[in-house]
This record gives structure tokens, C-alpha cells and sequence, in this order.
């Protein structure tokens, strides 16, 4: 397989792993929805900056290594599943006495949250490892062509992120009303909360 060969199918498959409800879609879309575009695209590249970093270190060899290394991957995913279960819970147990009130997410704090949610789940280092070398052809320098699909898939994430948060957008005058947008963040808390579980658990 070529150069070019390589990037179209590595851009189908992360085309449907990216069109997959997860965790960053409820991500965006909640905080597109609570906290407006602005933080939401702060998330947004969040999470893909933690993608291009995945990609990078498995070209370097180094996610390969934290998916060798049993104690580490258990220290990331469990490090993973704490923050994500304490994330959810804050959603689910803080009082809304005020929901007409915007929540008090910008742009860098919307930004962490996509990072650190990104980087601490060893999932996608886990996928990348699987699925990365497939994906370069032989002779091919690895860390220039691993930074090549990973911006691959960072650029699907933009786009589809860029549709998510338009779709906000356009609904907001329903969407922000104060009933939906408690039933909303409760509905985003109990999903985060699987998730973290699902991470703990699922080894």
C-alpha cells in the first residue's frame, strides 16, 4: 500500500470511529449547548490536540511501550476513570437553582477539559497502537507519516465537531431552556459517569 492508499483508508476508519457517539460528543455538545460556542470549540481542540499527541507518541514508540506496561496502563486508566467519574458526578450533584445563568465554562477551561479527558484515557493510545502500523507503509519514516494520519483524523474530528456545534447552535432558543438544559446536564453526568465506570472496569 502507498503513501496516498495508506490515508484513505486510515480515513475511513476513523471516519465511522469519529461519527460514533462517545464521550466527545456529549462532551461538545454539552458544553456547546450549557456554555455556548466559544468554550465548545475550546473542547474541541482540546480533545484533538490529546489525538495529534496519541498519534505522535505511538509514531515515537511510546504508547507502545504504556501498552507493554500493564502497572502503567492501569495507573493512566484508573487516573482516566477517577477524573471522568468525578466529572460526571459534579454534573449530576450540583443544584441548578439558576439555570437561566450561563455556566461559567470559557474558552481555556473548555480546552483542559477536552486535553486532560483526551490524554487520560488509554483507549486511544490503545487504538492507535492496533491500528497506526497498518497504516504505514513500509520504508515509510514512521514519525513523519504517524504525525500525517493523526492529523488525518484530527481534521475529521474538526469537521464533525464543527457540525455538532452548528446543530447547537441552530437549536438553542430550545434547547437552553432552563428545564432542557438541567435535564441535559444530568443526562451528560450519567453518561460521563458510564464512561469512567466502563474505563475502570472493562480492562
Amino acid at each position: 500500500m502507498d503513501i496516498a492508499g495508506s490515508i484513505w483508508s486510515f480515513a475511513a476508519v476513523v471516519a465511522l470511529l469519529t461519527l460514533t457517539p462517545g464521550l466527545d460528543t456529549a462532551l461538545i455538545l454539552r458544553t456547546s449547548l450549557l456554555a455556548g460556542r466559544r468554550p465548545a470549540w475550546g473542547v474541541t481542540l482540546g480533545i484533538q490536540l490529546g489525538t495529534l499527541t496519541w498519534g505522535v507518541l505511538t509514531a515515537a514508540g511510546l504508547s507502545a511501550l504504556l501498552a507493554a506496561s500493564q502497572p502503567a496502563y492501569d495507573i493512566l486508566r484508573w487516573a482516566g476513570a477517577a477524573y471522568l467519574v468525578w466529572m460526571g458526578l459534579r454534573m449530576l450533584l450540583t443544584r441548578s437553582d439558576h439555570p437561566d445563568v450561563p455556566e461559567p465554562v470559557g474558552f481555556g477551561k473548555g480546552f483542559t477539559r477536552g486535553l486532560v479527558t483526551n490524554l487520560l484515557n488509554p483507549k486511544v493510545g490503545a487504538f492507535y497502537v492496533a491500528m497506526l502500523p497498518q497504516f504505514i507503509p513500509a520504508g515509510a519514516p514512521h514519525a513523519a507519516m504517524g504525525l500525517l494520519l493523526a492529523s488525518v483524523h484530527v481534521a475529521e474530528g474538526l469537521l464533525w465537531s464543527a457540525v455538532l456545534i452548528g446543530f447547537a447552535s441552530l437549536m438553542s432558543g430550545f434547547l437552553r431552556a432552563p428545564s432542557v438544559r438541567r435535564f441535559l446536564d444530568r443526562l451528560t453526568g450519567v453518561v460521563i459517569v458510564g464512561f469512567g465506570l466502563r474505563l475502570a472496569f472493562n480492562e
